[in-house]
């Protein structure tokens, strides 16, 4: 089993794919799986699973908590990158219980990783007012 950062860093990358491509969730998770490169069929993460189809089936909810929260920002001109670690990690911090602190240390990580310094200040604002508003 992969650890909870690899999962959720996978988590990120089929929600960006899901995103971009406006296809039903379990075809992202499907292509995501086919793109890897691998001689044997990659093994499943199910903790990464679980926070894509969390994160889809509750899109309009956590898009709703995000926009309160990104002052001047209107979610479709977020970076796509940004606007899916924020609905990851909203959707950990709130529906699957995951201690808040935790959840926004990993989502400042994905967004070292995969974004910018701006974004990482970005981030931690938005995911800070969610935290106080649950």
């Amino acid at each position: 089993m992969p650890s909870r950062r690899k999962s959720r860093e996978r988590a990120l990358q089929i929600l960006f794919l899901w995103d971009a491509r406006k296809q039903p969730v379990e075809e992202a998770i499907d292509a995501y799986y086919e793109t890897l490169l691998s001689e044997e069929t990659p093994e499943r993460d199910p903790f990464a699973a679980t926070l894509v189809r969390g994160a889809v089936e509750r899109a309009s909810e956590l898009d709703e908590r995000i926009a309160r929260h990104a002052e001047h920002w209107r979610l479709e001109r977020m970076p796509a990158v940004d606007r899916n670690i924020l609905r990851l990690a909203a959707f950990e911090m709130v529906h699957v219980g995951s201690p808040a602190a935790v959840v926004i240390d990993e989502a400042l990580e994905l967004a070292r990783k995969f974004s910018g310094e701006e974004s990482v200040q970005f981030v931690n604002g938005v995911l800070d007012a969610i935290h106080r508003e649950s």
